[in-house]
């Protein structure tokens, strides 16, 4: 058996193989980030002796490891792919000394690969790679819209600080129009009558004509500040809020087809809608890996921290360790849940009956919720209520 250690960076990787017997087959070697360097990588594989078992293993270091996974699974070779503090923990516990390298870190995870069991890598893994690419990117954007949505107030509670307050703290579409449309209390002090028949089909007849003339005289009455400078800052900021807005929309309908084409048991679970399901599925990857329904909790960082030594004993908050994209979507699956969902609500219940609070009965919630997963994923059955429990 063949062990092949690869510490992955951004524009070379480094190389360690040993057998079992202990045989240093390459040291030092080093493997640019090319297709020269994965063809000396792929020589180098080539030449183990074909009747022997090649494991391969390298750190979880995001996008870098993407084109070598695809690499070594077209050439048809299995690898697993571990968690960089396990690495870490795994160099620390083997010397004292305070010696780092890439060399060094390469020979320490072939190494690690004869302490563990090897759980090679999914095939077929990059459909899921691309739709954990695509719910973070969304991630990402939807954040950025919000903080827009932010400077958005600032510039209003100068120009026109009653406008939020009018729409109830809400940016609305009828809110957003009129801003787009208008910009400044004076242009709004203006509408008349065709503006409002506008307003009215946006808002789907639900902005009164009372509610028109109460914001036209709100318009006249601001004790805002209009002025050029203010008014360039709302346009430009409900520009990028807009191409922000059309972004993710468009990430969406891209999320939706690809976690319909991998079609989890996960999305028959009333209440979980096609993103939340995307992020669940891609953030975990393949959900056959782990063991146990603890595993995945503790991959989520929900699990509470624990500390024991000798007559101390203490329990803590959640680790929060993890991917919190998964964290935030687990949790915010819990709340449909326990809205429509009857097992789920008396669950909830319960947990606040025995004095918890609100977040937390949320939390036992979500980790209900991944028990639940874990077993129509692993047993390939959809979600049946008569069989909750």
């Amino acid at each position: 058996m063949y062990f092949v250690g690869i510490d992955v960076s951004k524009y070379k990787h480094d190389c360690f193989i040993f057998n079992d017997s202990g045989e240093v087959i390459a040291n030092d070697l080093v493997i640019s980030n090319s297709y020269e360097g994965f063809s000396v990588l792929l020589s180098t594989l080539k030449s183990l002796d074909s009747s022997q078992e090649i494991r391969i293993g390298f750190e979880a270091t995001g996008h870098y490891t993407s084109n070598l996974k695809r690499f070594l699974e077209n050439a048809h070779y299995s690898f697993m792919e571990s968690n960089p503090a396990l690495i870490s923990k795994f160099i620390h516990s083997q010397t004292l000394r305070k010696t780092k390298n890439d060399s060094i870190d390469s020979r320490s995870i072939a190494h690690w690969l004869t302490t563990v069991d090897y759980k090679p890598y999914p095939k077929g893994f990059y459909h899921t790679y691309s739709l954990k690419s695509l719910t973070r990117l969304r991630d990402t954007i939807v954040r950025q819209r919000s903080l827009y949505m932010v400077k958005l107030t600032n510039v209003l509670d100068h120009i026109f600080p009653e406008f939020k307050p009018f729409f109830k703290d809400k940016f609305s579409q009828t809110a957003l129009y009129l801003l787009e449309k208008y910009h400044t209390p004076d242009k709004m002090a203006r509408m008349n009558a065709a503006s409002y028949d506008v307003i009215r089909c946006i808002s789907r007849g639900k902005f009164s004509m009372q509610r028109f003339l109460a914001l036209k005289e709100l318009s006249t009455n601001t004790v805002g500040d209009s002025n050029e400078i203010f008014e360039m800052q709302l346009v430009s900021i409900l520009n990028l809020y807009q191409l922000a807005d059309t972004e993710v929309q468009r990430l969406e309908s891209e999320i939706k087809v690809l976690i319909t084409e991998l079609n989890p048991r996960t999305l028959t679970i009333p209440g979980i809608g096609p993103i939340s399901a995307a992020i669940i599925i891609s953030e975990y990857g393949n959900i056959q890996n782990f063991s146990s329904p603890a595993q995945m909790l503790s991959f989520a960082g929900l699990e509470p921290g624990y500390f024991q030594s000798g007559t101390m004993e203490f329990k803590g908050k959640m680790v929060k360790r993890g991917s919190s994209q998964l964290r935030y979507a687990l949790m915010n699956c819990a709340m449909p849940l326990i809205m429509y969902n009857m097992v789920f609500a008396e669950y909830y219940h319960k947990k606040r009956v025995e004095g918890k609070p609100h977040r937390v009965a949320l939390n036992h919630v979500a980790k209900k919720l991944i028990r639940v997963i874990y077993t129509l994923e692993t047993t390939d059955v959809s979600f049946d209520v008569s069989k909750l429990r």
